[in-house]
């Protein structure tokens, strides 16, 4: 591994046990040549495949195993790493057994981490506005079978309200399923709105009884150096975010 990618990988910052382990990746540390510089970890976003072949290898020595990497597709399929293969459609993972590593790519959008406080199941959530809307976060806390007043979520890099301009459709849908959604849409032009995606995870985790919530004070459009930004790049690569179970 490349001396200093440790040195770009970021460790949550929350009070989970301590056989939890995650990290979160950036776009630093890797081999892919523009636009997809450098440790560019999605297959299907155009980039050389040995590229990203020899940026996932780059992760071996702070994984304990080849994590299940998911197919997303904005829904709210949860795969389960103890027993999935790679690129099962899903676009969540939950993991009991140590050592099963869950992932989830994004480039935006929201990743969300949940584990249990007693140290027992860990999932990591792609939460996009599709996904978000649509109850990935609620699929995912059903699959753990764990009470939500047990569990905290930890909220990685995503798009800032200032930079999250969406259509009134995007809106009414949030408000269709919480009116209190109306509070994290600032108005924007020509009817459009700016969408809060980290308080709109924050309204459906403590909708569910999920009150221990951490992170959130990411903004990956405004730090080209430091993430990959669909919506201010268009053809970009894809950071990761981990999470597993440590043997005890």
């Amino acid at each position: 591994m490349n001396q200093n990618l440790t040195d770009y990988l970021l460790v949550p910052n929350w009070p989970a046990p301590a056989n939890v382990r995650a990290i979160q990746t950036t776009r630093r540390g890797g081999v892919s040549a523009a636009p997809y510089e450098s440790l560019n970890l999605g297959d299907h976003v155009g980039d050389l495949p040995l590229a990203v072949a020899r940026n996932r290898q780059r992760l071996n020595p702070v994984l304990p195993s080849e994590p299940v990497w998911l197919a997303q597709v904005h829904g709210i399929a949860v795969a389960d790493a103890d027993s999935a293969l790679c690129q099962i459609q899903a676009d969540a993972s939950i993991a009991r057994h140590p050592a099963s590593v869950c992932v989830v790519m994004t480039a935006d959008c929201l990743p969300v981490l949940l584990c249990d406080k007693s140290g027992s199941v860990v999932a990591a959530v792609h939460a996009g506005w599709r996904g978000l809307a649509a109850g990935v976060i609620d699929a995912t806390v059903s699959a753990m079978n764990t009470a939500p007043q047990n569990l905290m979520a930890w909220l990685g890099p995503a798009i800032s309200q200032q930079a999250f301009e969406v259509g009134d459709e995007v809106r009414a849908e949030f408000m269709a399923a919480d009116p209190a959604a109306v509070a994290v849409f600032v108005p924007g032009a020509s009817g459009k709105w700016f969408a809060d995606i980290y308080a709109l995870a924050r309204q459906r985790l403590n909708a569910l009884g999920i009150t221990e919530i951490y992170g959130g004070e990411y903004c990956t459009f405004s730090e080209p150096g430091r993430f990959f930004s669909y919506r201010r790049d268009g053809v970009t690569g894809r950071q990761g975010t981990f999470i597993w179970l440590e043997k005890q």
